[in-house]
C-alpha cells in the first residue's frame, strides 16, 4: 500500500505543481473549481444524499457559486469567506468531541452535513484563489501552502509508525497517534521556515509564519479527522476510488480544505 500511495503521489505531484506555478489565474481557478466540485460530489455521498439527480443539481449549483465567487473575489466577500472557513473549522473541533452527533441517517443530519460541506469546500476555494493571486509570489505562496500540508502528512506518517503509541482519536481514526501529530508539527514548521526564507520573509514575520504553521497543521489534522468521522458515519473505508492507494479526492484533500482558509487568513494578518 505504501508503494502504491508513493507511486500515485509521484505521478500527481508534478502535474499539480506545474498548474500552480504556470497556470494563469483564471485557468488555475477553473481547475481548482473542478477538483473541488469532484470533492463535493464525494461529500454529498458521505452525507447520505443518495439521489443522483439531486447530487447532479448540487454540482450545477456549486459551479454557479464558484463563478459568482470569482466575480466577487476583489470585494469584501473574500475576507468574510475566509473568516467563515476559519470559524467552521474551530466549530468542527466540538463535533470531534461529540463524534456520534449527526450519525443517524435522518433528513436533519443529511441537511446538517451538506451545510457543513459548504463551509468545507467554498471557503477553501476562495482561500486558494486569493493566495494564488497575491502579489508578489502568489504562485509560490500557493505551492508553499500545499507543501506545508504534504510535509505534515509525511511527518505524521513516519513519526506515528516509529513512535506512535498513544491514540489521538481512537473512536474516529484508530491509526492516528499523538506522536504522529507532533511529527506533523515539526515537519510543517521546518518546511515553513525554509519556505518563508526563500520567499524573502525575515525577522518577526518569519517567526509569525512559523506560528501560523503550527495553527495551520493543527487545523489540517482536524480536517483529516472530520473526514474520518464522515466515513465512520457512512460506514465506508474511503470517500472514493479515484486514486489508487489514496482513495477519493476527499481522502487526499481533507487536510488541505481545512488548512487553506487558516493559512490565507494568517497571511492577511501577518501582512504577507
Amino acid at each position: 500500500m505504501l508503494l502504491q500511495r508513493t507511486l500515485t503521489a509521484l505521478l500527481l505531484a508534478p502535474l499539480v505543481i506545474l498548474i500552480i506555478l504556470f497556470a494563469p489565474a483564471g485557468v488555475f481557478a477553473t481547475v481548482a473549481a473542478v477538483a473541488f466540485l469532484a470533492a463535493w460530489w464525494e461529500w454529498t455521498q458521505l452525507s447520505g444524499l443518495k439521489s443522483a439527480s439531486w447530487r447532479i443539481t448540487s454540482l450545477v449549483v456549486g459551479a454557479i457559486v464558484f463563478a459568482l465567487l470569482w466575480c466577487a473575489r476583489t470585494t469584501a466577500l473574500t475576507p468574510l469567506m475566509l473568516a467563515a472557513g476559519v470559524a467552521w473549522w474551530l466549530l468542527a473541533c466540538l463535533w470531534l468531541r461529540n463524534f456520534a452527533f449527526g450519525a443517524a441517517p435522518t433528513r436533519e443530519n443529511l441537511a446538517l452535513k451538506l451545510v457543513a460541506g459548504v463551509f468545507v469546500i467554498f471557503p477553501a476555494w476562495v482561500a486558494i484563489v486569493s493566495i494564488h493571486e497575491r502579489v508578489p509570489h502568489g504562485h509560490g505562496w500557493t505551492l508553499f501552502a500545499l507543501l506545508i500540508v504534504w510535509a505534515a502528512d509525511i511527518g505524521a506518517y513516519f513519526s506515528g509508525r516509529a513512535f506512535g503509541k498513544r491514540k489521538l482519536a481512537p473512536q474516529i481514526s484508530p491509526g492516528k497517534t499523538w506522536a504522529g501529530a507532533y511529527g506533523a508539527m515539526v515537519a510543517g514548521v521546518l518546511v515553513t521556515t525554509i519556505g518563508g526564507w526563500l520567499l524573502d520573509v525575515r525577522g518577526a514575520q518569519l517567526l509569525g509564519l512559523a506560528l501560523l504553521a503550527v495553527v495551520t497543521v493543527s487545523i489540517s489534522i482536524v480536517g483529516d479527522l472530520i473526514e474520518s468521522l464522515m466515513k465512520r458515519h457512512a460506514q465506508v473505508k474511503d470517500s472514493g476510488t479515484l486514486f489508487p492507494g489514496h482513495g477519493g479526492l476527499m481522502d487526499r484533500m481533507d487536510s488541505v480544505f481545512a488548512a487553506l482558509p487558516v493559512f490565507a487568513a494568517g497571511l492577511l494578518l501577518l501582512g504577507l
